[in-house]
């Protein structure tokens, strides 16, 4: 029944997507991911990642098969398409293969064959729909919010001391190279994240199960929650709002040279196709994902995800696309949707409700300070700077603290009795 609970609210919450986007004259989520079955689709690496994500139920010889018909029905649609001077792109035969499977757990298995065979088509058309529903969610925020809130985060962001500006002269100063590797490193997000669910879901085909937890979930969990977010607080960005890519619905031209004076913060009206994304930072938000799960991986997967997260931060700084205020922020998201998650998969008790509270209640805080403290953030720095700092600090020790718990419990669970040893009977 929760399932289907769940199933229920999730195809609801895709028909108001679809609808909403058609208000807009544009594809919705469902309509953008049923063409893709025969038309070109909008990102073919992401269609064989999903593919990948459902290999994992797969023994080896059924996985060599899937890529090999994958591969073989890519290459029948580039024919086709380049006799007849369609658009190239590669990925209908991933998506064919993930259906396919699908089709065959109804009608060819059974039990709990089925189960992990239909769970892990789940996951792989979970992983699309998730971004074609980002990419309507991103149309929603431009057109509905036609005013945003970066004045008031750029002035927050002097109580940082203006790290996109910092991050942004460093950048440049590095040259084309820094650039095109933090530039790789963010578009190429999804390929660590993949690295990492890929590790844990290693041993799914031996144990014929899912782990309870895992990369996966809180990425999706990062992507649904998001977007709501940038309803409430809509934000462009430095570069947009304070640099030449704004034009003329810029406040000035200064990013990256020129830290905007202190003043008094307004709504500003902006355009209606920039995406309001930046308000929590999202790609830090998933990165940080990525180094939290890659802490249980070996020194290379771990190395990995220390990497991604330190270039994803130089990235999102030093292109202007975020402020330090939203860095903050998007901690603090991942940290509170990952101990929900985790409280949900061992049962929820007072630590775990406690941290999930605490955590909403920082991302709260962080939220309203930035919308109405702004100003004095702006004039004592020395205040307000170490205490954002220290608020994110507080829910990075309360995490690691109440895991460590868990996992202690979790092992003197398991231990097992002492033995004991047979005493003499009194005659």
């Amino acid at each position: 029944m929760l399932w289907i609970a769940v199933s229920v609210v999730g195809l609801a919450f895709l028909i108001a997507l679809e609808i909403a986007a058609r208000r807009y004259g544009e594809r919705g989520p469902i309509t953008d991911q049923a063409r893709e079955v025969i038309f070109a689709p909008r990102s073919g690496t992401v269609l064989y990642v999903s593919m990948a994500l459902m290999l994992v139920v797969l023994t080896w010889r059924q996985r060599f098969i899937a890529v090999g018909a994958a591969v073989g029905i890519d290459v029948v649609f580039w024919l086709v398409r380049w006799a007849a001077g369609a658009e190239m792109m590669f990925g209908n035969g991933a998506l064919w293969v993930t259906l396919a499977c699908a089709v065959i757990a109804v009608t060819r298995r059974t039990g709990q064959d089925r189960v992990l065979l239909l769970k892990g088509v789940g996951l792989a058309l979970l992983l699309v729909t998730g971004r074609k529903t980002g990419y309507a969610w991103l149309l929603i925020t431009s057109k509905t919010r036609p005013v945003v809130l970066d004045q008031y985060v750029a002035t927050a962001d002097h109580a940082l001391g203006n790290p996109s500006w910092l991050a942004g002269r460093i950048v440049a100063a590095t040259g084309t190279v820094g650039a095109h590797v933090l530039d790789w490193v963010y578009i190429q997000l999804a390929v660590a994240a993949v690295a990492v669910a890929l590790y844990q879901l290693r041993n799914v085909a031996v144990e014929r199960r899912f782990p309870g937890h895992h990369l996966v979930r809180t990425f999706l969990a990062i992507g649904l929650l998001g977007p709501a977010i940038y309803m409430i607080f809509p934000v462009v960005g430095p570069i947009l709002a304070y640099g030449a890519d704004g034009g003329h619905w810029a406040v000035a031209d200064l990013w990256p040279d020129t830290p905007q004076p202190v003043s008094t913060p307004h709504p500003m009206p902006f355009d209606e196709i920039t995406p309001r994304n930046c308000m929590p930072s999202l790609h830090t938000a998933w990165a940080t994902a990525i180094f939290i799960h890659s802490r249980k991986g070996p020194w290379a997967l771990r190395s990995a995800g220390t990497f991604w997260l330190i270039a994803t931060l130089g990235a999102t700084l030093g292109f202007g696309y975020h402020y330090g205020a939203d860095i903050i922020a998007g901690v603090v998201f991942t940290l509170t949707i990952e101990a929900a998650l985790r409280s949900l998969d061992r049962g929820w008790d007072r630590s775990g409700i406690q941290l999930v509270v605490y955590g909403a209640a920082v991302f709260a805080a962080l939220l309203a300070s930035y919308r109405y403290l702004s100003m004095e953030m702006a004039e004592h720095p020395w205040v307000f700077g170490p205490l954002l700092i220290l608020a994110m600090t507080s829910m990075i020790y309360g995490c690691v603290r109440t895991t460590k718990l868990w996992e202690r419990n979790a092992a003197s669970a398991h231990l097992p009795e002492p033995r004991r040893e047979p005493q003499p009977e009194l005659v």
